[in-house]
């Protein structure tokens, strides 16, 4: 889990806190979590050494998906992802307009595959990322979600 901010630590990391609660308690084992600035190359250089780690099979971003100088979060990933999952961002905001309204339109929410591993960059708001875990990753990271889910494809996800 990768909190992207130029002004949070582990002691007031909210979103990360409770993307960290979220997937603990679905059962999900949390890998590593660290926290890196608003910067194009540090976010790409974590990506690589979690998307390289054969035990890391999803990341969780949050933070930097906003419309900002310094929200660069979907132009790093789209530096490392083989393929974006365009529906991901476009889901994320239908749900959020429940929440937020309008406002939603401001989000950069965005998902990709980079060599297997699956990405997606949150928002930095605990309400964003509790309606991007509760309205979607919660049941896509679920194998047992029918009538499909992102599970059931990830040996598949490297083919060629």
């Amino acid at each position: 889990m990768l909190t992207i901010s130029d002004t949070r630590s582990l002691a007031d990391d909210r979103s990360g806190d409770r993307l960290v609660e979220r997937l603990t308690s679905a059962g999900h084992e949390l890998a590593d979590r660290a926290i890196v600035r608003d910067d194009p190359d540090q976010i790409v250089g974590k990506l690589h050494a979690w998307i390289d780690d054969p035990e890391i099979d999803v990341v969780l971003t949050t933070g930097g998906t906003g419309v900002t100088g310094r929200d660069i979060t979907p132009e790093a990933m789209a530096r490392v992802w083989d393929k974006e999952i365009p529906g991901f961002g476009e889901l994320f905001r239908w749900l959020s307009y429940r929440t937020i309204g309008t406002s939603t339109i401001q989000s950069r929410a965005t998902a990709g595959v980079a060599r297997g591993t699956y990405l997606f960059a949150l928002p930095g708001s605990t309400g964003a990322v509790t309606d991007a875990w509760d309205g979607i990753l919660s049941s896509q990271l679920d194998i047992r979600h029918k009538p499909c889910n992102f599970v059931e494809l990830m040996p598949r996800l490297t083919e060629r």
